[in-house]
């Protein structure tokens, strides 16, 4: 999925962090974890009368589940918050998870936690806040605060309550099973404005908005420095750690099955259009993995020319080419970012071969640029370098390649829009508040993982081009790691040479 400038960074694009109310209902009047607020019903549920209550509040077998052990990615993030922690000796680190967002009236969006503090804990359960408290040896003590499943038999949240109880909204898990699934002390998070409320400095992860800040009256935060922490955060998620690059593995091999279920089904695209490719692949990222890592971009025809194209309303159409820009994001919530550029009828046509394999030749330059120590833009470099010479061969330039690459000029940016690369993990737009230097402005590292994926844009109403290359757009995406020799296509498996393209469609 493409950057819609070469200097900035995409928006991270995480759900916001819970509010107040959220994250701490009924703070204020509870006393202890086991008080229970009243439960979240709506205005045409009915009151329930006593003898109901109590048959509800009994004859419950304990579902205490006595399987759980320490998972894969809690050992991980162990190692994460010990790096975390020694970036910020001596103050206190408030990472939230977030809480639901509406979608419309009374009905929300599927909840996906903050990365950063999956990257932490692991943990995906909605309302929770990682809090890293100073321990006064230059380390911090881990305390993850959350709303477990609430007991049957105490209160009415598990048969009443909307939003979180189990019998409306699915089984949350209990403070036990956290704490050895993850390996990191657990509590309620009705105690957390308590336990924010001690004078010690304060850092927060405060990602879209300030809510949190709520919780937080009396303590010591400033803005500057939670800032700090976001980029602190987003540049310690830079260089993978062996875990995510095997959950990125599996995020492409799953991505490859999704694109084959699309070609698989190129008679049903034709006759549905764009709609259908979207749900196919869809199909495939909930079956195996646990969403789309973003919108699914399947243009055909001529809005293969707009960068983020995704009503996915249009024909597609035999003589065309379509543009799939898609990723699954796996149970782990990392995400592929792929992109093929593909004939419907099977074959391209002589001018769109032409084309294509321009921005082939531009895409393996900018991946043979890439290297530890080389610039985060050598690959974008590379690329342009082959995109603006093969633009000029065609005398698709207003001036010489010499010129056009000239940063006073850059004229061929009307073709290209989009720089060449972004990093890859739990974000498709990965670390996006690093800061400039450790980033875009900064150095390939071993264990980086970043797009290469350069494109032609040629709009429908674009009279600086020939008519038969008006409507028509290209883009290949690939997921490249940084290894100590070079790199590594993560994504090599999916077909990307004209011949290799055509036999996988007709295949």
């Amino acid at each position: 999925m493409t950057d819609t400038t070469e200097t900035t960074a995409a928006e991270n694009t995480a759900p916001e962090t819970a509010t107040a109310a959220n994250i701490a209902a009924d703070t204020a009047a509870a006393t202890t974890a086991e008080e229970t607020a009243a439960p979240k019903t709506a205005s045409h549920d009915n009151e329930p009368n006593p003898k109901l209550r109590a048959f509800m509040n009994s004859g419950w077998a304990d579902s205490e589940r006595q399987d759980v052990t320490l998972s894969d990615v809690g050992v991980w993030a162990a190692k994460r918050r010990d790096a975390l922690s020694q970036a910020f000796p001596g103050e206190r680190l408030v990472i939230p998870a977030g809480t639901y967002k509406v979608r419309s009236n009374d009905t929300d969006f599927v909840f996906r936690p903050h990365t950063d503090y999956v990257w932490l804990t692991g943990n995906q359960t909605s309302d929770s806040v990682l809090v890293l408290e100073p321990n006064g040896t230059s380390g911090h003590d881990g305390i993850l605060y959350f709303r477990p499943r609430a007991d049957r038999g105490q209160g009415e949240e598990f048969w009443r309550d909307r939003m979180y109880g189990e019998l409306w909204a699915g089984r949350r898990p209990s403070l036990t099973e956290t704490a050895k699934e993850f390996g990191i002390e657990t509590r309620h998070v009705d105690g957390l404005a308590d336990a924010l409320k001690s004078d010690v400095p304060t850092r927060v992860r405060r990602a879209e908005h300030e809510s949190i800040a709520a919780l937080l009256s009396g303590t010591k935060t400033e803005a500057a420095k939670d800032r700090e922490l976001a980029a602190t955060l987003s540049e310690l998620r830079l260089v993978k750690d062996p875990f995510e690059i095997e959950q990125l593995r599996n995020a492409v091999a799953i991505t490859h099955r999704g694109f084959s279920d699309v070609l698989a089904e190129m008679d049903k695209v034709r006759e549905y259009g764009e709609r259908w490719i979207e749900g196919t692949f869809w199909r495939r990222a909930r079956a195996e993995g646990n969403d789309v890592g973003y919108t699914s971009i399947a243009a055909a025809g001529p809005h293969a020319t707009t960068l983020h194209w995704i009503e996915n309303d249009g024909t597609v159409d035999n003589g065309t080419l379509m543009l799939l820009d898609m990723g699954v994001e796996n149970r782990q919530l990392y995400t592929a970012d792929i992109t093929r550029t593909l004939p419907v009828s099977g074959e391209f046509t002589p001018r769109q071969r032409e084309l294509y394999q321009l921005v082939l030749d531009a895409q393996n330059a900018g991946i043979a640029a890439l290297r530890p120590g080389a610039a985060f833009r050598a690959g974008h470099e590379a690329a342009m370098e082959v995109i603006v010479h093969g633009l000029d061969a065609m005398e698709l330039l207003p001036v010489s390649a010499e010129e056009a690459l000239d940063p006073e000029s850059m004229l061929y940016q009307r073709y290209t829009l989009h720089g060449v690369s972004h990093m890859l993990g739990l974000d498709v737009h990965d670390c996006a508040s690093a800061r400039e230097e450790k980033y875009r402005k900064g150095q390939l590292q071993t264990g980086y993982v970043l797009t290469v994926e350069p494109g032609l844009y040629f709009q429908s109403d674009d009279l600086t081009v020939p008519e038969d290359l008006r409507g028509i757009g290209i883009r290949i995406e690939d997921d490249i790691l940084i290894t100590q020799d070079g790199t590594e296509n993560l994504s090599e498996a999916m077909p990307r040479e004209v011949e290799a393209l055509q036999t996988w469609m007709s295949s």
